[in-house]
């Protein structure tokens, strides 16, 4: 069956694949890998490194498909997402809430697999995750919740690593700090798109609070922080001159990313949210492991 504005729709996996929105999934888990990369001083276990993936994609599975859920009524309102998964008729309801449930057990099934402080973690760790699909419902600061959520990844995995709590995981939250504002930033931008929409329907955001202008001018000064948080972590991990390099490359990837994005001219949001952004995760893990390899 097509859609003459949406295309062919997708049936089996492409379309759970698109409702997670799976390639996503290079915002949050390159910095849960740089943080067991440094935790394991580049020598992680095979079991450790497999349920810290199982946890990263059945952790984002919930979230993402708990979002797409909670989102199903405006989503059909919204001329740029009336044809997601649920609206469009592709994925019910149900299925979906399925989906997450089966996710969430997998998420703290991984957890306990990984020690009892991991596990002890998990339920709330859950619940923040699932929780931001309402934040918008009463707060503007929905991007920065958005922005912990990922930020979550890099602590969690450094005590996937070590298993205990201890002094040295200030260095992997000072990395998810940085996760947090660099994301919340960019979705900050992201939400440029629907400003209109959401003040016509009581919803919250920066963009709708404040304007387009200062909303853009706000994701600078966010995407300014994560940097310091970025470059923060190096010497609180024992990282050189190769993370600094790393970090170099980042702030540069995030000026072009502002560069593409004007209050009046939103053409080139998937651009600058998408590829970009996936750049940066991608290389954040790249340096740091050049570093704890070559350093």
């Amino acid at each position: 069956m097509t859609d003459a504005a949406s295309g062919p729709r997708r049936t089996g996996v492409r379309s759970w694949l698109s409702l997670i929105r799976f390639a996503h999934t290079v915002f949050a888990l390159p910095f849960a890998l740089a943080a067991l990369l440094v935790a394991s001083d580049g020598r992680p276990s095979p079991r450790v490194l497999l349920l810290v993936l199982v946890a990263m994609v059945c952790a984002r599975s919930a979230a993402m498909a708990y979002n797409r859920w909670a989102d199903r009524d405006v989503d059909a309102l919204n001329p740029r997402t009336r044809h997601r998964e649920i609206p469009a008729g592709v994925l019910a309801p149900r299925r979906v809430l399925a989906f997450v449930a089966l996710s969430s057990l997998g998420f703290v099934a991984a957890a306990w697999a990984l020690g009892p402080a991991c596990l002890l973690l998990s339920v709330p760790t859950l619940a923040w995750l699932l929780g931001y699909s309402h934040a918008k419902r009463f707060t503007a600061l929905a991007h920065l919740w958005l922005g912990t959520a990922l930020g979550l990844a890099a602590p969690a995995a450094w005590l996937a690593v070590r298993g205990v709590f201890t002094a040295d995981l200030l260095a992997p939250a000072v990395l998810g700090a940085g996760v947090a504002l660099w994301v919340a930033g960019f979705d900050v931008l992201y939400a440029c798109q629907d400003d209109a929409f959401d003040r016509a329907h009581g919803l919250r955001s920066i963009p709708a609070r404040l304007g387009r202008a200062r909303a853009l001018a706000l994701a600078r000064g966010f995407h300014a922080l994560a940097i310091l948080g970025f470059a923060a972590f190096g010497p609180l991990a024992g990282l050189g001159a190769i993370h600094l390099a790393g970090v170099g490359c980042v702030a540069a990837l995030l000026i072009v990313e502002h560069r593409l994005v004007r209050p009046d001219d939103l053409d080139r949001i998937d651009l600058a949210f998408f590829t970009m952004n996936g750049v940066v995760g991608l290389a954040m893990l790249g340096f740091v492991a050049a570093d704890v390899y070559l350093g």
